[in-house]
């Protein structure tokens, strides 16, 4: 593989990776629409299931959280700031991948970090397993794209020695 092709596959991993941040950001901001979809559906379709509890559970809290207090969801709104601002920090090795791989390194850190985090957390607030296990998804997937990346940045900076 050339230099060329492994920056721009490198280049490819690392823009999905931004786009799933700045999606992941976004989503939270809508959190009663679209629970009020999923309400509509569950509700329209007659649809039972641990699933469908947990989701009416859900858009119930949300509903009557945001409807006395607003500013609850203030706290979602910095979650989604958050996700896209971390998302611009991989503009860094989008540029120079070999002179910024400790932004990589530190998105698998916090990928990693992401299972015990939803797995205490998640139990102490409530969380059913099964959700938990939804949020853990983020962390294996993200995980194993930035580590994909990680191994391709390394064979790049074994080939920009070789060059010198």
């Amino acid at each position: 593989m050339n230099n060329t092709h492994l920056r721009k596959s490198i280049k490819r991993l690392i823009i999905l990776f931004i786009i799933g941040l700045v999606l992941s950001g976004l989503t939270a901001l809508p959190i009663e629409w679209q629970l009020q979809i999923a309400h509509d559906l569950i509700v329209q379709n007659n649809i039972n299931g641990p699933l469908t509890h947990w989701i009416e559970l859900v858009f119930s809290a949300v509903h009557d959280t945001n409807s006395k207090y607003p500013f609850i969801a203030y706290g979602t709104d910095w979650l989604a700031f958050a996700h896209i601002m971390i998302a611009v920090a991989f503009i860094g090795p989008l540029r120079n991948p070999v002179k910024n791989v400790w932004v990589i390194e530190f998105g698998i850190i916090a990928c990693v970090c992401i299972f015990p985090f939803a797995l205490v957390a998640g139990a102490v607030r409530g969380i059913p397993f099964y959700w938990r296990l939804i949020d853990c998804s983020f962390g294996l997937f993200g995980g194993l794209l930035l580590w994909h990346c990680h191994n391709k940045i390394k064979k790049l900076q074994i080939l920009q020695q070789e060059t010198k």
